[in-house]
Formats: structure tokens, sequence, C-alpha cells
């Protein structure tokens, strides 16, 4: 049986060239140069992001998000200060911040933004 070693992220939109430039300057990706619809990791490691033009805007909470771990080891107001940090760099790319979720006894505190779409994600 084959195993599956790559796979792409796709997100539903209405702007995609926009869209994946939003992204591309959140995770440091590039667009490559035959699609502007897509983000790439320059490293090769990260998953490739594809966005496709949809009729339909978004109407509910996404069933599916991204995290952008920018917190990762860091606990308490060490944690809390560099998801500030992180939250005040995407707002004037066209983010929105959502909502802050506290540290409870199961997870550490994340923050809940939402593109410049409306697709939620969290800085974690």
């Amino acid at each position: 049986m084959t195993s599956v070693k790559q796979f792409q992220v796709t997100f539903d939109c209405a702007e995609p060239e926009r869209v994946a430039a939003f992204w591309c300057e959140v995770l440091g990706y590039v667009t490559p140069p035959d699609d502007k619809n897509a983000a790439v990791d320059p490293d090769g490691v990260g998953p490739r992001l594809y966005f496709q033009r949809v009729p339909e805007g978004k109407v509910v909470k996404n069933r599916v998000h991204l995290d952008v771990r920018v917190g990762t080891g860091l606990v308490g107001e060490e944690r809390l200060a560099a998801l500030e940090a992180e939250c005040a760099r995407l707002i004037p790319l066209g983010a929105t911040r959502y909502q802050l979720l506290l540290a409870d006894e199961e997870n550490e505190s994340c923050l809940v933004m939402q593109d410049i779409e409306g697709n939620e994600f969290c800085l974690d």
C-alpha cells in the first residue's frame, strides 16, 4: 500500500491572489512563478497552500484551520507576549483579532484570528 508523503491545503475564497499574498506574508512563503493562486514554503518543508475561487462567501466557522506556531515551548506571560506580538504584525496585513483563549488544564493559550476573507486560524 502506498503512503502519502505530501499534501496541499486548499482554501475556498473570492480573491485567490490576494489571499495567497496574505498567507505568504504570514508564513514567510512565496508565490510560485507559475501559479499566483498558491503559496509554497521556500525551504520545501511546509505544505503547499492553494487558493481557489468560489462564488459563495464564507457562512460558518471553519471545520479545519491552520495553527501558526509562534509560541511553541513558551508558557504563561512569555507565551501571551509572543502571541500578541505576532497579532500586532498580522493586523496591518489585514488579519482580524477574534478571541484570546487562555490556558487551562489541557491547553496552552492561543489567539484565534481571521484572515482577510474571514477564515479562522490560531496563533498557537
